[in-house]
């Protein structure tokens, strides 16, 4: 009796440990700081988060602007936008930029979405992948973010921040 009991023990820990691998978090998902390839400053606080099996990210605060900024150099709609309304009215901090991703060969990798710069309203195929820290080429967690027009595209490399750094930006 003790031995079956053991045994059922022992498949409940094994469902419960399986079940906790099935809904670990995406490595990507969590909060960022974007960083201009071009200078190397920081360029906004970013959320990453999977909904109903997509990927988003939402500009939770911007460096060197106002906070309150709107996006008013975007077109009034884009295909696919995730926010009802005129985007050129919406604010920069709050508002979803990148929509659409859905999973590629392996977690941390998105891909077949969008992003769009507020700053000049342009709207790029996008790409994420998440490149963990190995003390080599990436000292920190870093999420690839790839921008695309066609087949020409650029990658900015962000990295992990804290939700208060993400928010923190001025």
């Amino acid at each position: 009796m003790k031995n079956k009991s053991i045994k059922k023990l022992f498949a409940v820990i094994i469902l419960f440990a399986a079940g906790g691998f099935c809904f670990a978090a995406d490595p990507a998902e969590g909060f960022w700081i974007s960083v201009d390839e071009k200078t190397g400053k920081d360029t906004a606080g970013w959320e990453i988060y999977i909904r109903d099996g997509k990927l988003y990210g939402k500009i939770l605060s911007v460096a060197d602007a106002a906070q309150t900024i709107k996006a008013d150099k975007c077109k009034d709609s884009y295909k696919g936008f995730p926010t009802p309304g005129k985007v050129s009215e919406m604010p920069v901090v709050g508002t979803i930029w990148i929509f659409g991703l859905v999973p590629d060969r392996q977690p941390g990798q998105w891909k077949d979405g969008n992003i769009i710069d507020p700053d000049n309203g342009s709207m790029y195929g996008c790409k994420i992948i998440f490149h963990p820290a190995d003390n080599k080429k990436y000292k920190v967690d870093t999420l690839e973010m790839r921008g695309t027009i066609g087949p020409l595209g650029r990658s900015q490399f962000w990295r992990k921040a804290t939700r208060a750094q993400a928010a923190g930006l001025r």
